[in-house]
């Protein structure tokens, strides 16, 4: 009986001793599959949230203008960001940085926190701060959220006064008093660019004033301290409406609907053709997801919103999207060609 006992309970201590083996590896296993499950959901949890940055923009977004207000900048921008908001929901502030040409607002974003929270609206003038050596960067340095509008209206405008009828008149003066026309640009601006394409094309030699943005532009022209004043015509239309300004032309390749008594500049023999690009970019390294957020919520305003377009379509330029790829290679190509006019003007 001694070893009957004996054997009994060195059987169930085994036992017992597999039992718990065998718990302790089930538990182990267990444990092991279950952190192994819950790395790879945080893992795609991760990846998701990423790809799908569903947390920007969490504040609002400040929008640097690298013009003054009252321009075709300053009012091309506000009317997008109006629309904007409703897409992203947050408020877009939109702070006016003039100097320099425009050079000293994408400065300020060139230098800013990549975070999605600054973003610069401009246009072809950041193109020629480069050429005309304000700036050591170009466009695509930054990270590109698109083009929102091209504009076709680009005008040369005298007062209603003016001797001036037509572009011939006014090259006419030109030649036979060199260097005596004052012509207003603000240095280092699209305009800028407009008047060395003409000189050379004309052959001729203006007085270039450097008059500030378009609004003070337009001012110095109806005080006359100016001759001609090279603009948007969508933001005289007012004053060509009530004689106080007359356009001696637009730099489009066909005259625009909103001004069809307007010829072109090729209609008068002078080949200048510019289309001004009004785009939106954020200081490099800004993370990829960021800025095609913020470029979806633009292309549907502009292709979608039909209240933006008739807004846009009435300040004369067409609501126009192209997103990162495109917008950069659509730069890209502009930049090298706006390099070739002014290498031709320097000659």
């Amino acid at each position: 009986m001694k070893v009957n006992k004996w054997r009994f309970f060195m059987v169930l201590a085994v036992a017992g001793m597999i039992a718990f083996m065998a718990g302790c590896g089930g538990d182990t296993a267990e444990d092991t599959g279950g952190s192994s499950a819950e790395s790879e959901d945080n893992s795609t949890d991760s990846e998701d949230a990423e790809a799908n940055d569903s947390s920007y923009p969490e504040e609002s977004i400040e929008v640097v203008v690298p013009a003054g207000a009252g321009g075709d900048t300053d009012r091309n921008t506000r009317t997008l960001t109006q629309h904007l908001e409703g897409e992203l929901g947050v408020d877009l502030v939109v702070q006016n940085v003039e100097g320099s040409g425009g050079s000293t607002g994408s400065s300020e974003i060139l230098n800013a926190d990549p975070d999605g929270y600054r973003v610069l609206a401009y246009h072809d003038g950041a193109l020629i701060n480069k050429l005309l050596g304000l700036t050591d960067y170009e466009v695509n340095d930054f990270e590109v959220a698109g083009i929102s509008v091209l504009d076709q209206g680009n005008s040369f405008l005298v007062s209603g006064e003016s001797e001036f009828n037509s572009l011939e008149d006014m090259v006419k003066y030109a030649e036979e008093n060199p260097g005596e026309l004052a012509v207003a640009t603000e240095t280092g601006s699209f305009t800028h660019l407009q008047l060395l394409a003409l000189q050379e094309e004309a052959g001729v030699e203006f007085n270039i004033v450097d008059a500030g943005g378009a609004s003070d532009k337009i001012t110095a022209l109806l005080g006359g301290q100016v001759d001609v004043v090279p603009t948007q015509i969508g933001l005289v239309g007012e004053y060509i409406e009530s004689g106080e300004m007359k356009s001696l032309g637009v730099m489009a390749e066909e005259r625009l609907e909103q001004f069809p008594e307007v010829p072109t500049f090729t209609e008068q023999g002078y080949d200048v053709q510019f289309d001004k690009i009004f785009f939106w970019a954020f200081p490099p390294e800004t993370p990829e997801n960021i800025v095609n957020t913020f470029s979806e919520a633009m292309e549907t305003v502009v292709t979608e919103n039909e209240e933006y377009r008739e807004e846009i379509n009435g300040h004369v330029v067409s609501p126009e999207y192209m997103g990162p790829e495109e917008a950069s290679e659509f730069i890209a190509e502009t930049q090298k060609r706006y390099q070739e006019i002014y290498e031709n003007s320097e000659q």
